[in-house]
């Protein structure tokens, strides 16, 4: 009975080997090899540069006098606007130099006003000395006429001559005096503008104590506090504001970054006599850039070049460049760092999957299969730059060449392969994980009919 059950079982187990064993068609060979063409892909390519964040506008605050510190009204890090007050400065002397001028221009006030009188009295004598002198000239001409009618005598001509060029000396006299408080009008009215001058420059004074905001922006470092005197010749400025509601970030780029890295696109900085446009051409075609912080992260917003040197600087072998990053919620701060990251898409790559390649030391290789089936163990050379699954190949193939993409580890140089397709190979490969799999629960069944699962 025991004989029959085991022949039935493995009956059985025949049938199921059986069946798997009919899936061994289709299985790769040991000369089957997936192979591909080349041909062209798209590839991004990025290269950062090291930069430096400042804002839009940094102004040093300094104040324009010295004094001492006598209050602070900001805090670090707070938005100011242009005109508000930052610090104060002790006061007291420019006050009281305030009011000395103005009490200057009091009296200079004042003797305007006494010159103005002295000008009206000296018309008011000058009216009167020409009205005696009408008086003076008109007894003169009558007595003439007397004296010529023998009415009067030599003694009262000659007394009327007299009255009449005494009145003539008093006219002159007042038009003298006349002269003089005018003079001493005009010397008065200078003197109120010199002491209004004064005043003003007095008043300056004062507003230079009052430290102000030059610009719209953040207040950055205060190591001046309360009780600190400064200068405009202190070491330090008393604040930094910046305006931060848009970043510029400055990075260098080297001639051959610039003409590899990026093509054409900034061919006419390098040659600025083409055009007059040529350089904002070129900025204007420079593609966006990325910013890498110093935590790892990407900053949310691309930024864009707005300015170069438009000159290769002959130490350095670089060129300058200013781009400019939108920055709203003021996450960048001035005095940052970071990296620049340029990215480029090349249309034409040579792309090959990372298990196509071999490496012994620092050389990379590929098998290239020729027209013959045969393949060659080729050299290559790989871009440092990858994503991880693929190598942009510079060098050392073409488009149309044929590689071997996997199971290169049973390959030797010249050895003849059948080629598949990527798509034949992966379905062989799925067949053969699908007989693996049967195989192994028709080893369990024989087990369990035989007893052999229950021995521990």
């Amino acid at each position: 009975m025991k004989k029959n059950k085991f022949l039935l079982f493995a009956a059985i187990a025949m049938a199921v080997l059986t069946s798997c064993g009919g899936g061994q068609k289709g299985l790769p060979t040991s000369n089957e090899y997936p192979v591909v063409t080349i041909g062209p892909a798209n590839a991004q390519l990025k290269t950062t540069y090291p930069a430096t964040i400042k804002g839009v506008q940094d102004v040093e605050v300094r104040p324009k006098i010295s004094g001492f510190i006598t209050k602070l009204y900001v805090h670090e890090g707070q938005a100011v606007s242009a005109g508000q007050v930052l610090f104060e400065l002790d006061n007291a002397t420019y006050q009281a130099a305030v009011r000395a001028a103005q009490a200057q221009i009091n009296q200079a006030e004042a003797s305007v006003r006494s010159a103005q009188a002295g000008i009206q009295t000296a018309n008011a004598s000058l009216n009167s000395a020409q009205a005696q002198a009408a008086t003076a000239q008109l007894t003169y001409n009558n007595s003439q006429n007397l004296y010529n009618n023998k009415v009067i005598g030599e003694y009262e001509l000659q007394t009327a001559r007299n009255s009449y060029q005494t009145a003539q000396a008093g006219v002159r006299q007042a038009q003298s005096s006349v002269s003089s408080a005018n003079a001493g009008l005009k010397q008065a009215e200078a003197a109120v503008a010199a002491a209004k001058a004064q005043l003003a420059t007095a008043k300056e004074n004062l507003s230079f104590c009052y430290v102000k905001s030059p610009a719209n922006g953040v207040v950055g470092n205060l190591p001046y506090k309360v009780g600190a005197l400064v200068s405009p010749s202190s070491a330090q400025p008393v604040t930094t504001v910046s305006d931060i509601s848009t970043i510029e970030v400055y990075f260098s780029m080297s001639e051959s970054d610039i003409l590899i890295d990026v093509g054409q696109l900034l061919s006419d900085i390098l040659n600025l006599t083409r055009s007059n446009n040529g350089l904002a051409g070129a900025i204007n075609s420079f593609p966006a850039l990325s910013l890498q912080l110093t935590d790892g992260s990407i900053y949310n917003h691309e930024g864009k070049v707005v300015k170069t040197s438009g000159i290769i600087d002959p130490t350095t072998g670089s060129l300058s460049i200013i781009a400019r990053f939108p920055n709203p919620e003021r996450l960048l701060k001035s005095g940052g760092a970071g990296q620049v990251i340029i990215a480029k898409n090349n249309n034409h790559a040579i792309l090959v999957p990372m298990e196509a390649t071999t490496q012994v030391q620092d050389k990379y290789f590929v098998y290239k299969v020729d027209g013959n089936g045969k393949v060659h163990y080729t050299e290559v050379t790989v871009d440092p730059q990858n994503d991880g699954n693929n190598y942009i190949i510079t060098s050392g193939l073409k488009m149309g060449d044929r590689i071997v993409v996997k199971g290169l580890t049973g390959l030797t140089d010249g050895q003849e392969i059948k080629a598949l397709t990527l798509q034949e190979y992966d379905a062989a490969m799925k067949n053969a994980a699908e007989l693996g799999a049967k195989q192994g629960s028709s080893e369990g069944f024989l087990d369990a009919m035989t007893g052999k699962g229950d021995k521990k």
